[in-house]
């Protein structure tokens, strides 16, 4: 037997639960993956919570949970030319991946994503990476942040928004991060610039930045790209990855919209130490739900992964 998150119905952390299934084994042009550790993403309780939500993605019954995940591949189907056993992996693979084994088609067809992890990065680090890493090149890519631009990254302390920070300072650029005041050592440490989210934004970004800002990405809402309008940012320049309403004229974007190979390109950073990928806190796999209630309460700063 093996376990795998699993639920039955949409709600809140108490819905999902683990469970005993019979071991998967990859058939003809397969590979089983063992999972070593699985990233945990607000979309995967936003998902788990809400049938329109889901239903986005293709999902409108009971699923598995989670998408990021890094582990092995200890099975190896015929006719797979592209994975042998042994090799280690990361990727996302679309509401399943919070599990101890997961099967999957080669060749993989999008969302789902599945890549070589490099020497030197640990499987919690790898797992920590993919949604989080595809959506802060996405957000940054729509609007060209160059050695040029002052940026302001709205929820710099969330899990996209660390890598936001690194990626935008690893351009060249100079980042104002919107954050709460409890998270601005942290902040300052990523090499940003912290600010204060709320009413008067506008006002402690033109102190941070007296010449101004050129563009801004808002991670969480539409708080800083309404500031960023307000303070003269054209909208071509501003883009949003969860905006609770359409501002005209900016970028909306998401992990789907990202290059594969930006990941690749985040992942050799990592390994070169320029960026670094803060794990919060590592839940075994049978205490998922005090895991995502943890994610679901907001005030964690970096990534939760679960692990068997």
């Amino acid at each position: 037997m093996s376990r795998a998150v699993l639920r039955e119905e949409f709600g809140g952390p108490e819905v999902l639960q683990v469970r005993e299934v019979p071991e998967p084994h990859a058939g003809p042009g397969e590979i089983r993956v063992a999972v070593r550790a699985a990233g945990l993403n607000p979309m995967d309780w936003q998902m788990a919570g809400s049938a329109r939500h889901a239903a986005r993605f293709g999902i409108t019954g009971p699923s598995g949970f989670g998408c990021d995940l890094a582990g092995v591949v200890d099975e190896v189907g015929q006719r797979v030319s592209e994975f042998a056993r042994g090799d280690r992996v990361y990727g996302g693979v679309l509401a399943g991946a919070v599990a101890d084994h997961i099967v999957l088609r080669v060749p993989l067809t999008p969302p789902n994503l599945l890549l070589s992890t490099p020497d030197g990065i640990d499987d919690a680090t790898a797992a920590a990476l993919p949604t989080p890493g595809l959506t802060a090149a996405a957000a940054l890519d729509a609007i060209r942040v160059g050695p040029s631009d002052t940026l302001l990254v709205g929820g710099a302390a969330g899990g996209v928004g660390v890598l936001a920070v690194q990626l935008a300072r690893l351009a060249g650029a100079t980042v104002i991060g919107t954050a709460s005041p409890g998270t601005f050592d942290f902040l300052e440490r990523l090499g940003a610039l912290p600010a204060a989210y709320g009413t008067g934004l506008a006002d402690r970004v033109r102190v941070l930045a007296p010449d101004g800002i050129t563009a801004a990405t808002d991670l969480h809402g539409t708080e800083t790209a309404e500031t960023a309008l307000a303070l003269g940012v054209p909208p071509g320049r501003i883009s949003t990855i969860a905006a609770d309403r359409h501002v005209p004229g900016v970028h909306a974007t998401g992990a789907f919209a990202a290059e594969p190979a930006a990941l690749e390109r985040i992942t050799d950073a990592v390994a070169a130490g320029a960026v670094t990928v803060p794990i919060a806190a590592s839940f075994p796999l049978d205490r998922i739900q005090e895991a995502v209630a943890l994610q679901v309460d907001g005030h964690v700063h970096g990534k939760i992964v679960v692990t068997p």
